[in-house]
């Protein structure tokens, strides 16, 4: 079935390491959520049936949560109305603590929204003043307990590794407190710098103002350990989920199926087609892509082979020797085969967990 992707690019405040298409300013948000309803209509018009029926949907930004919840309920109405909705369609929001009140989670629940994702990225309050997050510790253990009081049982929280004076004791009692609210799955990803971000400039000026590559691996290792000890599964490199609670939606971009994505700089995948809206509102409101291709069987097989290994899934090698590729034939396969780096289950491939941490090598050693 089809993954839909909602972007609302509305935030509070621009974050210090932010680099996705997010705005404080919202004087053109009535345009837009307008202008996002004409794009899900003319979208389905366009589209073959079997492409219609949705078992995901996800508000992502930016902030959807800061955004009312009048407007997330139009949009969502609207996709039910020009789409297929499977009776346990994962319904997933994307929100801050600060965004959040009890009267907002009561209207998502009713509404039919089933999976909260909230961005706590840490529950140090000298952390979050130099990540530049509106919210505090208080307010995301809150936010959190209201969550599951309003009948949220799937909630992921997101955390960053990376940020000065973390140590890995740190961290696990962070881990544990979450895990101790309730928590089903976790994303923990690593303080990517990137150029045209606050914090750039910030690493530019002094290096140490976030940790370095060994001391973030030493801080992931631990985080793996302790997650794993208490019962979660590393279904892909940065997340982690209880039996039952992994991302439906995320699982699709990495297993190669289709999905949709609506607003501002989304993204979509169709049948072997990639395409992309504009990350501008002019170019958006236009309806200019800013990207349309459609993948050549090498770059499938490539795709396929990248995203697979980066998971639990692993690559189905049935669908890549369809596209010309039989990698079992790779004279590196068998050799990773033999030392236990990849594990072969019948047509699946894994990539062994133990070698997480030196994937990209091992993938380019596996490519065509």
């Amino acid at each position: 079935m089809t993954g839909i992707y909602i972007h609302i690019p509305f935030c509070e405040s621009k974050c210090v390491y932010c680099a996705f298409s997010s705005f404080v300013n919202r004087e053109k948000e009535n345009d837009y959520f307008s202008h996002l309803k004409k794009e899900i209509e003319n979208t389905s018009k366009s589209i073959k049936d079997n492409v219609k029926k949705v078992d995901s949907i996800y508000f992502g930004g930016g902030t959807p949560s800061v955004v009312s919840s009048n407007k997330i309920k139009d949009i969502l109405d609207c996709i039910k109305k020009n789409f297929v909705i499977n009776e346990d369609c994962e319904i997933t929001i994307e929100a801050n603590p600060n965004s959040l009140d009890k009267q907002k989670l009561a209207e998502y629940k009713k509404m039919g929204i089933n999976r909260l994702s909230i961005g706590i990225q840490s529950l140090y309050d000298e952390e979050l003043n130099f990540l530049g997050r509106k919210h505090n510790r208080n307010m995301a253990i809150e936010a959190i307990k209201s969550g599951k009081n309003s009948g949220f049982e799937n909630i992921s929280v997101d955390l960053l590794i990376g940020i000065k004076g973390q140590t890995k004791n740190r961290f696990v009692c962070e881990l544990n407190e979450l895990i101790s609210l309730g928590i089903k799955h976790f994303s923990c990803y690593m303080l990517q710098v990137e150029e045209g971000t606050k914090l750039y400039n910030i690493v530019k000026e002094n290096e140490k103002e976030i940790l370095d590559e060994d001391e973030c691996v030493k801080i992931y290792e631990e985080c793996v350990r302790t997650l794993e000890e208490n019962g979660f599964v590393r279904y892909e490199i940065s997340n982690f989920a209880l039996k039952g609670y992994e991302s439906r939606h995320n699982l699709k971009y990495w297993s190669g199926e289709n999905y949709i994505g609506f607003g501002l700089s989304a993204h979509s995948y169709i049948d072997g087609t990639r395409f992309a809206n504009s990350n501008n509102f002019e170019g958006y409101f236009a309806g200019e892509k800013s990207l349309c291709e459609k993948l050549s069987d090498s770059q499938r097989i490539e795709e396929l082979i990248m995203l697979g290994l980066r998971c639990r899934l692993g690559v189905d090698n049935q669908k890549l020797k369809q596209l010309g590729y039989d990698l079992t034939q790779n004279e590196d396969f068998k050799n990773f085969v033999r030392d236990c780096v990849l594990i072969k289950e019948g047509e699946i491939i894994k990539l062994n967990p133990q070698y997480y941490g030196v994937s990209n090598f091992i993938i380019t050693r596996l490519l065509p």
